[in-house]
């Protein structure tokens, strides 16, 4: 059930040690399931509960509970799993130190992952407690996303895959969107191309808004029904083996208003822009600084936002983005093999318009590559 070869996972075990080397950590604790998963293949979402996987010179070793273990067996190269037992008054973190202990990194140097949905507060304090007695606690989140950000030519090719599913459920979407239509309706049509196409859930729903909620930037639960005049803001993703590939479209139910051809123009002027500046051994802000320049001599700063897109790749629940984002003074440098989702979203409160636009491109050695096959003119149905 390994979706890479054991040698792709051996070269990315070889990098996790050399860039922990260079920052003179002994071990690392790793507690995101996207590293977890990046490293080992471990497919999980038992995150929600206490997990760690250790990582230092000697065999990875994975603490979990009882309900992961054949899960970890099955989807994993890890073949060192212990259990917690799950009992009134349980402590992992005491495990977590017999663990370390044997392993001989009593008064080592172990980074760990703070900034994860894969470790609450509350456990975060328990292991800071018992760890930080008897080692060095060294704060690594940022470790495993850098090493995620460029990807490998197995990683790039299901990139490519959730890229034709997430095309697949835009055309899906616009064949039912009309007036009397549910905005129920496209999220069956979209979640049943993607799903039938080998595809998985999407580390977080779908944006679907419609009417005045075409102006929202997050989910929200209620469906609504098209009018004969409306809007429809989409932003989705195909996503394959966890990768993704995230777009974001705004659909015209019946006849545009002028505020959605004149933002309209604006976004694909933008877009093009942020693209053009998607440039290898070029900083991220100059992205947004494209976005920025664009979108304000249009007339429409005050309708932007203050980030244009951000990094992709394997994500698990609750949000598709890496940490690395277009925004002023983004200091990350591009490099071939990196993928990034553009979104130019303009929301205009005044008038209640809407008008989004955006796609996924791989940095390449010269001009970026547009994952996506969907138009970029103003769709109107």
């Amino acid at each position: 059930m390994l979706h890479f070869t054991e040698a792709e996972f051996d070269a990315r075990m070889t990098r996790t040690r050399a860039a922990m080397a260079e920052r003179g950590l002994d071990a690392m604790l790793l507690f995101a399931p996207e590293s977890q998963y990046w490293l080992t293949g471990y497919d999980t979402f038992g995150f929600c509960f206490f997990q760690c996987l250790i990582v230092s010179a000697d065999a990875p070793v994975l603490l979990t509970r009882s309900a992961d273990l054949r899960q970890a067996q099955l989807t994993s190269t890890v073949r060192d799993i212990r259990i917690w037992k799950d009992r009134a008054g349980a402590d992992p973190t005491e495990d977590l130190a017999a663990i370390l202990a044997e392993l001989g990194l009593t008064g080592a140097r172990i980074g760990w992952e703070t900034a994860t949905q894969g470790l609450t507060h509350s456990n975060g304090r328990r292991v800071e407690a018992r760890i930080g007695e008897m080692a060095h606690l060294v704060e690594a989140s940022d470790l495993m996303g850098k090493l995620r950000l460029v990807k490998s030519a197995a990683e790039i090719a299901y990139v490519r895959r959730a890229a034709e599913l997430g095309d697949a459920a835009f055309d899906a979407a616009v064949a039912v969107t009309r007036p009397g239509a549910n905005e129920g309706d496209v999220l069956a049509a979209m979640h049943d191309v993607i799903f039938r196409g080998g595809g998985d859930y999407p580390a977080n729903e779908f944006i679907v808004g419609s009417g005045e909620h075409a102006l929202l930037c997050r989910y929200q639960a209620g469906r609504r029904t098209f009018e004969a005049d409306d809007q429809l803001n989409l932003e989705w993703a195909g996503t394959y083996r966890h990768y993704h590939a995230a777009n974001f479209k705004t659909i015209v139910i019946g006849t545009p208003r002028p505020q959605h051809v004149a933002m309209h123009a604006a976004a694909r002027d933008a877009l093009m822009a942020c693209e053009a500046a998607l440039r290898p051994g070029r900083p991220m802000a100059e992205v947004f600084d494209a976005h920025a320049r664009v979108l304000d001599a249009a007339g429409f700063g005050a309708h932007r936002l203050h980030a244009c897109g951000y990094s992709l790749g394997p994500r698990f629940a609750p949000s598709w983005m890496e940490d690395q984002m277009f925004y002023e003074g983004a200091p990350t440098i591009m490099e071939p093999g990196m993928v990034f989702f553009l979104h130019m979203i303009l929301m205009d409160s005044e008038s209640r318009t809407a008008m989004c636009l955006g796609r996924t491109s791989l940095v390449t050695d010269g001009a970026a590559e547009p994952l996506s096959r969907m138009p970029l003119d103003m769709v109107v149905v």
